[in-house]
């Protein structure tokens, strides 16, 4: 398999489950529409995720620095990091985006920012002291990678979306609680035993659903940058090897939480477990042995 044919593959399998994301968004405000007899709840939806995102898509990358304790990292005092970053920058055609440290002994890093001309690239102090120049090359240009295919955008879109649903299930299920099910003599449908029980199913299925498909665009995404990092270096050696280092850190970063360990380049949590199927499903993160092996056969 070469480099061109990975990010293909990726890029295409990205697009269909974000087809499919969309037909469930759509399906699941208009099914509460149908209960309710009201034609206005998937409008509804539709402007409170939009709003939520606008929120996020000017002020995430601030939230998601402050969070994690990130400093503005100095040239001088981190400058390989500064020159692998600009070095890589500038092959690949984007401007030079801020760079920050995290003061933590686990390796790992993140990019965040809404596009490439406000983008953040951000590293621990572990993995800057312990994986070689090529291998930080790999990391770095595995979240460059993130950067121009908007991941991160991409990422935060779908977590609005998501929490959408989760907000308007969880009204669903608190209006049918509370006398929501009685309606007027002529609402048949809210009445109908098979029709309540229909609704409740979804109600506690579709946020599932929704939230497995949020974690197969993040593991879709991560595969992609792979690639399109290996691309960039011309060395997809690199990252794999930067990858196994990760992994086989023992540490575990002081400040991580489910908020954000998507957005790093390996799960900052370290607490799934290995060959878990239904640990898989809810991973944000491809398993590191599958990455390795792409990337070393391209």
């Amino acid at each position: 398999m070469t480099i061109y044919n990975q990010i293909s593959n990726n890029r295409i399998r990205s697009v269909l489950i974000m087809i499919a994301f969309v037909f469930l968004f759509t399906g699941f405000f208009f099914l509460i529409g149908k209960f309710f007899n009201g034609q206005g709840y998937f409008i509804i939806g539709l402007i409170v995720s939009l709003l939520s995102a606008v929120g996020s898509y000017f002020y995430s990358d601030k939230i998601v620095l402050w969070i994690n304790r990130a400093q503005p990292a100095d040239k001088k005092t981190f400058f390989d990091f500064y020159t692998v970053t600009e070095n890589l920058a500038i092959a690949d055609g984007i401007p030079m985006p801020k760079i920050y440290v995290i003061d933590d002994p686990a390796p790992n890093a993140f990019a965040t920012g809404r596009n490439p001309k406000h983008a953040v690239i951000c590293a621990t102090t572990g993995l800057l002291n312990k994986l070689e120049r090529s291998e930080v090359e790999g990391v770095i240009s595995h979240e460059l990678s993130h950067v121009k295919n908007y991941d991160i955008l991409l990422s935060t879109l779908v977590a609005v979306l998501v929490g959408t649903i989760a907000y308007a299930s969880d009204w669903m299920m608190r209006s049918l609680w509370w006398g929501g099910i009685g309606g007027r003599d002529d609402d048949r449908d809210r009445r109908n035993p098979l029709m309540l029980i229909g609704m409740i199913v979804a109600l506690v299925l579709i946020p599932i659903a929704a939230t497995l498909i949020q974690l197969a665009v993040s593991r879709q995404r991560e595969f992609l940058a792979d690639a399109s990092g290996a691309l960039l270096t011309r060395n997809p050696e690199g990252l794999a090897s930067a990858l196994e280092k990760i992994s086989a850190d023992p540490n575990r970063m002081s400040h991580a939480n489910n908020a954000t360990a998507h957005l790093f380049i390996s799960n900052p949590l370290k607490n799934i477990r290995r060959g878990s199927w239904i640990a898989g499903l809810f991973s944000t993160h491809p398993p590191i042995e599958e990455r390795v092996r792409l990337l070393r056969s391209m």
